[in-house]
């Protein structure tokens, strides 16, 4: 196949190196031009200050200069993706458009009507697998079947991955650069201001962008991954990678991960982590091949028994909601991870699965009330790990956790920060509370408390809620899906 002129729509891939769209084009056309658009259909309903726009911003930014370096350059519109795409098509003239695939059910429609509208008006659109190792149904039970248990899932993913290693091979694109179509001078970026945001906290919280702040990062965890199985569990340690934003946009090439921490596996040099860390690569290819065979849970539970469950709702629900999200539950773990998303847009994982229990377990509220508040603050917001979470938490997801199995938001913050750095780190006021009292402070003897000028319900709230009490609540609320 052979092109006169293409286009290369980018979205969640905002780079310049192992791009599969990008090198197909550049492969079967004799001019490629690039472009991204700000789509305003899902901008419009963002705050003004937003740290990921932001971050697609300066990651832009670097995209843009690499491909100038490359020969190329990047147009950049702010408009209705599914109308500037077949506008932009006709206007320079291209034969087809090449994007990297989405699996969340709006993206399949917006691209179907992009490919529709292109058809009909003599031109191609070619999707092409990035974002994922698997996707849709590549992987399957011995049955013919998509899995809904992570494990075989992970079993079976590791089979196909060793059978073709090809999975994992970059798409180049530096030896086919000539093709970029040459820039030209009228094409600046817009300003963060012009596309209608303002600037965040984004530099002061030191969260590297685009694909040199992915580079840094991952050259950094790789110095430590062999720790990560159990690092990773300790809020106040480095032990997580930071990647998953620069995953979620695509700034980092997930075939390179892949291939360097399997590699590492096959040396013996990624230590007890790097099979941890792969797996968790791995839930990433899950919950999206679940949420593309099961569009329906972006609005009701995987198991749909589990629709059934009545939550809390009325005024009482909708403050004690309130409370959760300002992080004053009275729960020093609970706040204090509250505070770190509110903060910086960043919750350490153990964190996420603590607060999302909390809120559908303890208070009792839908679990899809807190996965809207963190799909407005998580700075690596994605639709299909966000709501796996949020069911796995809720026990209405796929090998989500058992109802019964509820965690004690106090037992978690003693084992997992024991000696309350985290919590310090987030709750100042606690701060002279003891490493013991500070988990729990209202256990502590209000003379004790006023000595260390921590006065429960003035510099820290009370518990809006008994333990206990909720634990009976939850699994009586539960029970409908036991009858069922």
């Amino acid at each position: 196949m052979t092109l006169s002129k293409s286009l290369v729509w980018f979205r969640r891939d905002l780079r310049a190196f192992d791009h599969a769209a990008l090198h197909h084009a550049l492969t079967s056309s004799n001019s490629v031009y690039c472009a991204v658009i700000y789509d305003n259909t899902i901008l419009d309903s963002l705050p003004r200050a937003d740290r990921r726009v932001e971050f697609i911003h300066a990651s832009l930014a670097e995209l843009d200069a690499e491909l100038r370096q490359l020969g190329g350059y990047l147009i950049v519109r702010h408009a209705d993706a599914a109308q500037a795409i077949p506008t932009l098509a006709a206007q320079l003239g291209v034969d087809a458009v090449f994007v990297n695939g989405d699996y969340e059910p709006q993206a399949i429609a917006r691209d179907a009507a992009v490919a529709n509208r292109l058809e009909a008006e003599g031109r191609r659109f070619f999707s092409y697998k990035d974002q994922v190792i698997f996707e849709k149904s590549e992987v399957l039970t011995l049955a013919g079947q998509n899995f809904s248990v992570f494990t075989p899932y992970k079993n079976a993913w590791l089979k196909r991955m060793a059978a073709e290693p090809d999975c994992v091979v970059p798409y180049s694109v530096e030896p086919h650069a000539a093709r970029l179509a040459p820039p030209v001078d009228d094409a600046p970026l817009p300003t963060l201001r012009e596309i209608g945001f303002e600037p965040t906290n984004l530099s002061a919280l030191s969260i590297p962008t685009g694909m040199s702040g992915a580079a840094q990062l991952f050259e950094d965890f790789i110095g430590r991954i062999a720790d990560y199985g159990e690092a990773r569990n300790y809020p106040a340690v480095k032990g997580p990678s930071y990647l998953s934003v620069h995953l979620r946009f695509g700034t980092l090439s997930l075939r390179h991960l892949v291939r360097t921490v399997t590699e590492l596996i096959a040396r013996g040099a990624g230590g007890e982590g790097a099979p941890v860390w792969l797996s968790e690569l791995i839930w990433r290819d899950f919950y999206a091949m679940i949420l593309f065979n099961h569009p329906h849970v972006v609005e009701r539970a995987f198991k749909p028994a589990y629709d059934a469950i009545a939550f809390e709702t009325g005024p009482e629900a909708d403050e004690a909601f309130a409370a959760w999200c300002e992080g004053r539950t009275g729960y020093p773990l609970v706040d204090a991870a509250m505070a770190q998303l509110n903060q910086t847009g960043y919750m350490h994982n153990r964190l996420r699965m603590v607060t999302a229990c909390f809120l559908i377990k303890d208070l009792g509220i839908d679990w899809r009330r807190g996965e809207a508040y963190f799909a407005l603050h998580l700075n690596d917001y994605d639709l299909s790990s966000n709501n796996g979470g949020w069911q796995w938490a809720s026990s209405s997801g796929c090998d989500a956790q058992p109802y019964f199995r509820i965690f004690n938001p106090v037992t978690q913050s003693e084992r997992f920060d024991a000696k309350g750095k985290f919590i310090r780190r987030y709750l100042p006021q606690l701060d002279g509370l003891s490493d013991k009292e500070i988990h729990a402070p209202w256990t502590v003897p209000p003379i004790v408390l006023a000595q260390k000028k921590v006065v429960l319900g003035k510099d820290y709230p009370a518990p809006i809620v008994r333990h206990d009490e909720a634990r009976a609540k939850t699994l009586e609320r539960y029970a409908v899906v036991k009858a069922g």
